[in-house]
């Protein structure tokens, strides 16, 4: 993972880690220990075996409580379902701790409500892990799309995850693509086309459902989103049209890793300053609503 950002010369964020499964072993332990803006501190999971293989591979320490962990960072990152950070993150936030959040902040509003709310009772700062956020590709697309009258669009989430595999859990057959897909491609439409005023649904997030959004430029856009699809790798695309060429995002190219060294220096900058940047708990809760909205059908 490269960056050209400046040196960093101030004391690395020391950061908990609760979770220890794929995506925590994979990305965030990862991530985090790579610094310098970052330092991985402990880990917490509710399997200590597998808190240890994910602590051990950069000396950082293992938790034997959520409660220990907090004592030992000034930061905590998540990955664990989302009503288990829905609970715990409040907790964070109670004893004054930063907040790594992945998406969807809870399974329902209310929760998303209550983690908000804790955020903004402790004035801590929060910061959402939208992967395709921090590309870079990424905000050159958002840039060029911010400039353009974009009359429609059409985007697609699609992926296999459900039909087996790490990802292929609980919660996410539960509920669908909906909650695990939908914050990734409701934030890219919002942010493209503007907010969005209203968001009806159509189908079943645990097979295929269909988005349609009205946003408050007069755009229309149309979204679909399924995670139980036969694709050989993860889709997320967006096609924007209007009086100009089509101008499309297709993730199916980008280098993920050019995206982490992006989050970490982002965050870190976000807890050293005392200033959250927007793709904080507010964006979650936000993009939580559109979900309800569209869940109502």
């Amino acid at each position: 993972m490269t960056t050209d950002s400046p040196a960093w010369n101030r004391a690395p964020v020391r950061v908990g880690l609760v979770g220890a499964g794929p995506w925590a072993r994979g990305v965030h332990a990862r991530v985090l220990a790579a610094g310098p803006e970052t330092a991985l501190t402990s880990v917490w999971a509710r399997r200590p075996e597998a808190a240890r293989e994910t602590a051990a591979p950069y000396g950082a320490e293992v938790a034997a409580t959520f409660g220990e962990l907090l004592d030992d960072c000034e930061a905590v990152a998540f990955s664990v379902p989302p009503s288990v950070q829905a609970e715990l993150a409040v907790r964070a936030a109670e004893a004054g701790k930063a907040l790594l959040l992945e998406k969807p902040l809870a399974l329902d509003l209310a929760s998303a409500r209550r983690l908000v709310d804790a955020v903004d009772a402790s004035g801590v700062v929060s910061q959402l892990v939208l992967t395709n956020r921090y590309h870079p590709a990424t905000r050159r697309f958002l840039a060029t799309a911010r400039t353009l009258d974009v009359s429609g669009a059409r985007s697609c989430g699609l992926s296999g995850a459900f039909l087996g595999g790490d990802f292929a859990t609980p919660w996410r057959l539960e509920h669908g693509a909906l909650l695990d897909l939908g914050p990734h491609l409701l934030d890219l439409l919002d942010a493209a086309l503007g907010p969005v005023v209203q968001v009806r649904g159509a189908g079943d997030p645990r097979r295929w459902i269909e988005l349609t959004c009205e946003h408050e430029s007069g755009a229309v856009s149309q979204a679909s989103l399924s995670g139980s699809v036969e694709v050989e790798h993860g889709i997320t695309r967006v096609e924007l049209f209007g009086r100009h060429p089509a101008l499309v995002f297709d993730s199916g190219a980008l280098d993920h890793e050019e995206s982490w060294p992006v989050l970490r220096r982002e965050f870190a900058e976000a807890v050293r300053s005392g200033r959250p940047a927007d793709l904080d708990a507010h964006r979650g809760l936000y993009l939580q609503t559109l979900i309800a909205q569209a869940l109502d059908g």
